[in-house]
């Protein structure tokens, strides 16, 4: 029975860790072991989720021949562009040097979570002499279904966003949900905001304060609350610039919720014309100028006005290119093939 040693151990929110734990499942369902311990004797071969601070484990491990595979997300940025404070941009910055110090020097092939990412990847930090490939994140389609039970509203329309963190710096998530919501209420449209996720409370007072239609704020969720909350929705606004491989997008799609977001990072590769929109973010994305919420709003419209069709539409969709068993078997080619 092979074993695979994966790094870091992930807590907490976010997609790292939702990846890690199906991904856990999946090698279950195949035979093959897990362990968080890099000493461990057997290891056939390592998978590094982005980084990780075990860089003598590394090293020695890659001097007795155990492959070792990295997993790349995106590259902080944000702090770039909007102060984040001292904490977050020496971690955000650390972070990339880490992530770059590894692909360049200690893996022996990289995976890419979508080919936005490859290109990131390769155009800030230069090309590899190394095997790399793209695999998109796969979800569990029989627990990610739209059977089940839900609390979808009859009388409304509910436009959902699931996001890790949608305050400080990464407020403008929240922003668009709010203006599109408003928009649509203007409109006459029937609609309520649901948001799951971290929120301070001066971000919830003032989209309340400035939405016409009810906005709640669910909080952060444990991840088997997920798939009920997905069903329970008619549109996904997706709440991210420029993202590798959106879990969350997936697996609403999965749920038959379609989505709509701005056409940046790796959101027009994950939606087909079928399963939901990608429009146009209407400035210049890395410099966080305004985005063109009209022509979100306008995708909103034309994805509820014919909602039955892309509900459908979104299921067929992460059935053909989003399952766990495919992901799972591509990245165990790279790992033991």
């Amino acid at each position: 029975m092979a074993t695979i040693g994966i790094v870091p151990r992930v807590t907490g929110l976010g997609g790292v860790r939702s990846f890690m734990e199906k991904f856990r499942q999946g090698l279950q369902s195949q035979g093959v072991q897990t362990t968080f311990d890099l000493d461990a004797p057997g290891l056939d071969a390592v998978l590094v989720l982005a980084g990780t601070k075990r860089l003598d484990a590394l090293h020695r491990l890659r001097r007795r021949g155990v492959r070792i595979v990295q997993r790349l997300d995106g590259i902080n940025w944000i702090q770039r562009r909007r102060w984040a404070g001292w904490r977050y941009t020496l971690r955000a910055e650390y972070g990339n040097w880490n992530l770059a110090l590894i692909r360049r020097r200690f893996a022996d092939r990289i995976i890419y979570q979508s080919q936005f990412t490859r290109r990131w990847w390769t155009d800030w930090f230069g090309p590899l002499d190394k095997p790399q490939t793209v695999i998109y994140n796969g979800v569990d389609l029989a627990r990610y279904t739209p059977e089940g039970p839900h609390d979808r509203p009859s009388q409304a329309y509910r436009l959902l966003v699931v996001e890790g963190s949608l305050g400080g710096v990464l407020s403008f998530g929240l922003d668009w949900a709010v203006q599109v919501t408003d928009a649509l209420a203007a409109d006459g449209w029937p609609v309520q905001l649901t948001v799951a996720g971290r929120v301070d409370a001066a971000s919830r007072v003032r989209a309340q304060r400035n939405c016409r239609a009810p906005v709640e704020f669910r909080g952060i969720l444990p991840g088997e609350a997920i798939p009920q909350l997905d069903r329970s929705a008619h549109l996904f606004l997706s709440a991210e610039l420029n993202s590798a491989c959106p879990n969350a997008v997936i697996e609403a799609l999965a749920c038959g919720t379609p989505v709509a977001g701005f056409a940046t990072g790796a959101l027009p590769e994950l939606l087909a014309p079928e399963a939901g929109r990608a429009v146009p973010y209407g400035g210049d994305v890395w410099r966080l100028e305004p985005a063109d919420v009209p022509a979100l709003t306008a995708a909103a419209v034309a994805i509820l006005s014919d909602w039955p069709r892309w509900h459908l539409g979104a299921r067929h969709h992460a059935q053909a290119h989003f399952s766990l068993e495919t992901m799972v078997t591509r990245y165990l080619e790279v790992l033991l093939g």
